[in-house]
C-alpha cells in the first residue's frame, strides 16, 4: 500500500514506524540496559560498549528476523539471538550478558515507547502549528458575517471568526490531552519475566532507575506488562483528535459546495481535479481526513478490547497492538499534517458569505424579530406572529422585513430604523466577540504551558 502513503500519511511520522525503526527501538533498549547494569554493578564494565556496538539495525538480517518471529511469537526472541551472536563474534565474555535479566516484552514495549516519543513530538509541534493558524483565522475574521447552520439549514447569523474559534477551542483541549497522555505513556517497561525483576536480585530497582536515565524516560512505580491503559489512553486521545480533525474537514467540505462557495482548500497544480470534469475543484484533503476519521473508531476499539489481558502477561491482546498502534498514529498524524497545511492556505470568499445571508430573504433574522417584539407582546405571542409572517413571506416570495413592515401590530412597536437594525447581521451576533477572545486566551495559555513543559 506504499502508493497511498503520501495521500493518507505524513512521511516524518511514518518513517518512525518502519521495520528498521522498530528494530532500532528494541536495540536502543538493549544498549541502554547494558549501560544501566554496568552502572548498577550487575555486569562487567567492558560488556556495555561491546553490546552497544552491535545494537545497530543495519547489522541485522531483517528477513531472518521476520521469518523467525513467525515461529517464536515475537520479534524480540530472534533479535536477542542475533544480537548475542554478533556480540560473541568479537567478545565472548560480553556475549554472556546480552539481554541480562530482561524479558521480550521489556524490549518490545520500551522500543515502542521510544518510537512513540518521537511521533508525539511531531504531533505536538503540528498541533501547535494548527492552533496558531486557527487563532489567526479567528482573530482576522471575527467580524466576517456568515450564516450559522443547524441541521444543514441556515439558522442565524454568526461570524467565520467564531466558527474558527470553535475549531481552535477543540484543538486547545487536544493539546492538553496530549500533554497528559505523554506524561503517563512515555515510561520504561522493565519487569523481567513476571514483573518482579527476580533475575537481578536486589538490584532490580537500581537498574530500572539507571535504565530510565539512559533512555530519558520516566520509570513507573510498577512494570505494566499486562496493564495497557497507557497504550489505550494514547489510542483514545489520538482517536478523539482525529474525530475533531474530521469535524473541521466536514465543515470545510460543506462550505466548498457549489451552491455555497464560501471556502476553498489551497489551490495547487494537480490538486482537486476530476478525471472527466475539467471544471471540478474537489476538497480532496477533506476527503482524506474524513477517511481517517471513519477508520479510526474501529482501530481504537481494537486497542481498548486488547486491554483485557491475562494475569502477568497477555496472550494475543498484546500482540494486537503491534500493527494497530502504528496504524492509529500514522492515520492521525497524517490527517493532522494535511489539515494544518489546508488551514494555513485556506481560501475564504467573504462576498459569498455575505450573499448567502440573503438566500432566505430575511428568514435568517426571524429570531431577532421575535425577540424584539417579545419585549412588548410576550415571547409566545411574538413567536406566533413572526412564524405567520415567515410563512407569508415564503408564500408571497417577499422579504420578511417587508412583510413585517406591513403588519400593523409590528408597526406599533418597531420603527423603520428598528427593523433595519434587526435585519443587519452585525447587530445579532450576541457575545461572539467575547467567545472568540476566550478561545484565543485559552490558546495563548496552553501555548505558554506547553512551551514551559518542553523546556
Amino acid at each position: 500500500m506504499s502508493l497511498l502513503e503520501p495521500l493518507f500519511r505524513w512521511k516524518a511520522v511514518e518513517e518512525l514506524f518502519s521495520g528498521r525503526a522498530r528494530l532500532q527501538g528494541m536495540l536502543d533498549f538493549e544498549a541502554a540496559l547494558a549501560r544501566a547494569e554496568v552502572r548498577a554493578g550487575v555486569i562487567p564494565a567492558a560488556a556495555a560498549p561491546a553490546i552497544a556496538a552491535k545494537c545497530r539495525a543495519e547489522l541485522f538480517d531483517s528477513e531472518a528476523l521476520a521469518r523467525d518471529a513467525a515461529l517464536a511469537g515475537n520479534l524480540a526472541i530472534p533479535l536477542v539471538k542475533q544480537l548475542t551472536a554478533l556480540v560473541g563474534a568479537t567478545d565472548k565474555e560480553a556475549q554472556r550478558f546480552v539481554h541480562w535479566g530482561a524479558t521480550s516484552q521489556d524490549a518490545i514495549d520500551t522500543g515502542f515507547v521510544l518510537q512513540l516519543r518521537e511521533a508525539l513530538r511531531h504531533v505536538e509541534a503540528e498541533l501547535e502549528r494548527l492552533a496558531g493558524a486557527l487563532a489567526q483565522l479567528a482573530d482576522k475574521h471575527r467580524a466576517t458575517p456568515v450564516a450559522g447552520r443547524t441541521w444543514m439549514q441556515q439558522a442565524l447569523p454568526t461570524t467565520f471568526g467564531l466558527k474558527a474559534a470553535g475549531w481552535l477551542d477543540a484543538v486547545t483541549r487536544h493539546r492538553a490531552r496530549l500533554a497528559e497522555a505523554r506524561r503517563r505513556a512515555l515510561v520504561v517497561q522493565f519487569g523481567g519475566a513476571v514483573g518482579t525483576l527476580a533475575a537481578l536480585g536486589n538490584k532490580g530497582l537500581e537498574v530500572a532507575a539507571a535504565l530510565g536515565e539512559e533512555l530519558h524516560l520516566a520509570v513507573p512505580d510498577l512494570p505494566w506488562h499486562a496493564h495497557r491503559d497507557r497504550v489505550g489512553e494514547v489510542a483514545a486521545m489520538l482517536g478523539l483528535l482525529t474525530g475533531t480533525l474530521g469535524k473541521i474537514a466536514r465543515d470545510i467540505s460543506l462550505h466548498t459546495q457549489t451552491e455555497v462557495g464560501e471556502l476553498f482548500e489551497p489551490a495547487a497544480e494537480g490538486r482537486g481535479g476530476s478525471s472527466t470534469m475539467p471544471h471540478k475543484r474537489n476538497p480532496v484533503i477533506s476527503a482524506v481526513i474524513l477517511a481517517a476519521a471513519t477508520r479510526m473508531p474501529g482501530l481504537v476499539s481494537t486497542i481498548l478490547s486488547a486491554m483485557v489481558q491475562e494475569q502477568e502477561r497477555g496472550l494475543g491482546g498484546w500482540h494486537a497492538e503491534w500493527e494497530t498502534m502504528p496504524e492509529i498514529i500514522g492515520l492521525s498524524a497524517g490527517a493532522l499534517h494535511h489539515l494544518t497545511e489546508t488551514i494555513t492556505g485556506l481560501e475564504l470568499n467573504a462576498e459569498h458569505m455575505a450573499g448567502n445571508l440573503e438566500l432566505t430573504h430575511g428568514l435568517l433574522f426571524a429570531e431577532a424579530a421575535q425577540m424584539a417584539l417579545g419585549r412588548a407582546l410576550g415571547r409566545q405571542t411574538a413567536h406566533d406572529l413572526v412564524q405567520k409572517a415567515c410563512k407569508r413571506a415564503q408564500t408571497e416570495r417577499r422579504h420578511l422585513r417587508a412583510v413585517l413592515a406591513d403588519d400593523p401590530i409590528v408597526a406599533m412597536h418597531l420603527a423603520k430604523d428598528d427593523l433595519d437594525r434587526l435585519f443587519d447581521p452585525r447587530q445579532y451576533l450576541g457575545v461572539s466577540e467575547q467567545f472568540i477572545d476566550r478561545a484565543l486566551a485559552a490558546h495563548s495559555s496552553q501555548r505558554t504551558k506547553t512551551s514551559g513543559e518542553s523546556r
